[in-house]
């Protein structure tokens, strides 16, 4: 039986967001397969000049979309980043890194068994710790546009 046929409302979503890649971010990638495509477009005639076009620009599109697809969500008592999840029950300390202090928190500092998800377009991450005893990542470290408002949720 669901939550909801046993009568339990939903939970809200208390905070939710994609790290999606902003436009300015697409121009140099699709100016690079275009510049590749038109390279091999001078060297090959007939099919091989224009199929470099078809290929190379729609799987530049896609890459850039994926990578944009992640989603950062406060639902009910999970929080849920990119495609993993960690009950709140389990959340320990919560650390707001800003911009400048990215490199800090990812760099030598960065513990290798940690979950981490970053976007370089996104300034701001955060850090939370695990606190259950039968998973072995120490924390996870993730981009969100709104640390405050995450660490908050996280927090309360």
């Amino acid at each position: 039986m669901t939550d909801s046929a046993a009568g339990k409302a939903p939970a809200k979503t208390g905070h939710a967001e994609r790290l999606y890649v902003p436009w300015y971010w697409w121009l140099p990638p699709l100016l690079a397969a275009g510049l590749l495509a038109a390279e091999v477009h001078l060297g090959y005639p007939g099919v091989r000049a224009w199929l470099p076009y078809v290929v190379l620009l729609p799987l530049t599109a896609v890459l850039i979309w994926r990578a944009g697809r992640a989603p950062v969500r406060i639902d009910g008592d999970q929080l849920f980043v990119g495609t993993a999840h960690l009950p709140l029950a389990h959340v320990g300390t919560v650390e707001v890194f800003g911009a400048a202090e990215k490199r800090k928190v990812l760099g030598r500092e960065l513990d290798p068994t940690a979950f981490v998800l970053h976007r370089g377009w996104v300034g701001p991450t955060v850090r939370v710790e695990v606190t259950d005893p039968e998973d072995p990542t120490p924390y996870w470290v993730f981009s969100t546009r709104r640390p405050e408002k995450v660490a908050s949720l996280l927090n309360g």
